[in-house]
């Protein structure tokens, strides 16, 4: 067994095709299929459903992600760890859904780059479930992430609570509705409203708010960032944790304000996420440091 065919296969999966797991690993797809097809005989059970529309992982290979997963992340560790002893330079890459970013990422990123001169923050806006692959694939160091309570997060990932708040409703603060005390979904649905994609947590909360009579016009966006700029230029309200919008530059500038809702949502938390270690990583356990330290004075 290679470690690369390892590879093949999560990519095959992550992918739904040889062909786009190919292009994305720059392997040829005969390559691709041969090494899993030499893992699967090594194994005794079949790994991938083909079909002529792609490949989709079996029962058998759905048993064994977890290991699988395991596996890579435990190599990814070992290549930190000799990076940490090998290399005055490194990067922690970061990993966002920039509900934070302005009033808690970005400040501790500064921090971080005063006292670790030599140590690059990569920084990358995705979907809490690219954040947590990315993590599990070792392709990223840290995760900052929004979650209600219950929500799963995968056993391997170590979970750290950075905030709690409550969804609010962000509009300009010339906007009639925000001369109320609270807004209700019935206000909110009389009007264009500024939606989040699926994937995000603000998506969910207003699929459940909103059930089968959603505003008449939605426009839709990726992230709190421009949603709050679609908000400030008249778009329409959204919703948001109000940690993302209380101390946001346009927030004190006094372009756009937070309201609560009428009717009862649930809290609301970021938490960072990163890979369990028997030892943390210095340069991941100081950016985490400075990123709670921070928080605590949210």
């Amino acid at each position: 067994m290679r470690f690369e065919q390892l590879e093949y296969l999560m990519a095959v999966i992550r992918h739904g095709s040889l062909r786009r797991a190919g292009d994305q690993l720059h392997v040829s797809q005969s390559a691709l299929s041969e090494g899993i097809s030499a893992l699967e005989r090594e194994l005794g059970v079949p790994l991938l459903e083909r079909h002529r529309s792609g490949a989709r992982v079996s029962r058998e290979g759905r048993d064994l992600l977890p290991l699988v997963a395991e596996i890579l992340a435990g190599v990814a560790r070992l290549k930190a760890t000799a990076g940490d002893h090998g290399q005055a330079n490194r990067a922690i890459r970061v990993g966002t859904v920039n509900a934070g970013t302005s009033k808690l990422l970005v400040p501790a990123v500064r921090e971080f780059g005063t006292g670790h001169p030599s140590t690059t923050v990569d920084v990358a806006t995705l979907l809490q479930a690219e954040i947590e692959e990315r993590l599990l694939e070792g392709r990223l160091d840290v995760g900052l992430v929004n979650v209600f309570p219950g929500d799963d997060i995968p056993a391997a990932l170590h979970r750290t609570v950075l905030l709690h708040g409550t969804p609010r409703v962000c509009v300009r603060a010339d906007d009639p509705l925000a001369a109320r005390a609270a807004i209700s979904v019935g206000d909110l649905r009389g009007r264009p409203f500024v939606a989040m994609r699926p994937g995000y947590l603000m998506h969910r909360l207003a699929q459940r708010l909103f059930g089968d009579a959603p505003p008449p016009e939605t426009f839709a966006t990726d992230g709190a960032e421009m949603g709050k700029t679609l908000v400030a230029s008249g778009s329409g309200p959204t919703i948001l944790p109000d940690y993302s919008i209380l101390g946001d530059p346009l927030e004190t500038a006094g372009v756009i304000t937070a309201r609560p809702l009428a009717e009862e949502v649930p809290p609301v938390m970021m938490l960072l996420l990163r890979r369990r270690y028997d030892r943390v990583p210095a340069a991941i356990r100081d950016f985490e440091e400075t990123i709670e330290g921070l928080a605590r004075t949210v």
